[in-house]
């Protein structure tokens, strides 16, 4: 392993769920208002994860007011305080960029009833 690939293992977050695209998610991040620091909480459709290692990010999409808002998020940033699975999602895409398009109802993705196999402990 050289030098960079160590750094990187260093700085790689293990206290986060496995999220996967199209699941709901409730991202905790820390906000600095000049002296003042607070938690905001940002919920939404992850349409994207890109890269990998310690530079891995996800967007995070919601509707505020009916006007779509998306949010990059590194996912190994330490004002990353908390990442919450709120829905998990069944899509057949790693990016959901069609969400963009889509207005009300039909932008709303298929929840996956009775969760993911890999999230089932093992009897």
């Amino acid at each position: 392993m050289n030098l960079v690939q160590q750094i990187q293992a260093e700085q790689a977050r293990t206290d986060l769920p496995a999220f996967r695209v199209g699941d709901t998610v409730r991202v905790s991040f820390k906000i600095v208002e000049g002296r003042i620091e607070r938690i905001q909480a940002y919920e939404g459709l992850v349409i994207a994860i890109k890269n990998s290692g310690a530079s891995k990010t996800f967007t995070v999409r919601k509707n505020s007011y009916g006007v779509g808002v998306e949010r990059v998020f590194p996912l190994n940033s330490p004002r990353v305080d908390k990442v919450e699975i709120v829905k998990t999602g069944k899509v057949r895409r790693a990016k959901l960029y069609y969400i963009r398009t889509k207005v009300g109802k039909k932008s709303k993705v298929k929840t996956l009833v009775g969760g993911r196999k890999s999230d089932k402990p093992e009897a």
